[in-house]
């Protein structure tokens, strides 16, 4: 048996008291591009999703979100200052791994990659969902980022 100890910042956490706060859902990602206009193209072919532009206002740079059901990612162009765009502190585009839901069977994405000339990587295969077991296809986006399109089973 191994045992691992803790970091110091590890036990510091874990001596603090536990806040009543809980989050609840996931509102919105955001995806470093290479190409806006790209990834955004492939994010409606390939997944369906509704493209939004918005502009945040005078000198500021253009936005534009892709939306699903009750979320949306926005896709957020590397070449946008941290000025410009606030954003995490190592932004790099193709390092995402997103896993996303649909109500179409494993083989109905997978028939629907082939016919949108996307590579298939991996799957249908069983993996573990946030709720249980998912089946999912595996493929990457335009800037290489490993995208998972997964039921429940």
């Amino acid at each position: 048996m191994v045992l691992i100890q803790p970091t110091l910042a590890q036990a510091r956490w874990a001596e603090e008291p536990v806040m009543s706060l809980a989050v609840d859902a996931l509102d919105h990602l955001v995806i470093n591009v290479r190409d806006v206009e790209v990834a955004a193209a492939w994010y409606q072919r390939v997944l369906g999703m509704t493209r939004e532009d918005f502009d945040p206002g005078p000198g500021q740079v253009r936005r534009t979100s892709m939306k699903f059901g009750g979320q949306k990612i926005n896709l957020r162009p590397l070449s946008a200052s941290k000025a410009d765009w606030f954003t995490a502190d190592h932004e790099t585009a193709g390092s995402d791994d997103l896993c996303f839901l649909t109500s179409a069977s494993p083989q109905a994405v997978a028939d629907h990659l082939r016919a949108c000339g996307v590579h298939i990587i991996e799957g249908p295969t069983d993996k573990r969902g946030a709720r249980g077991t998912i089946v999912s296809v595996y493929c990457r986006d335009p800037d290489g980022s490993l995208i998972e399109i997964s039921s429940y089973k």
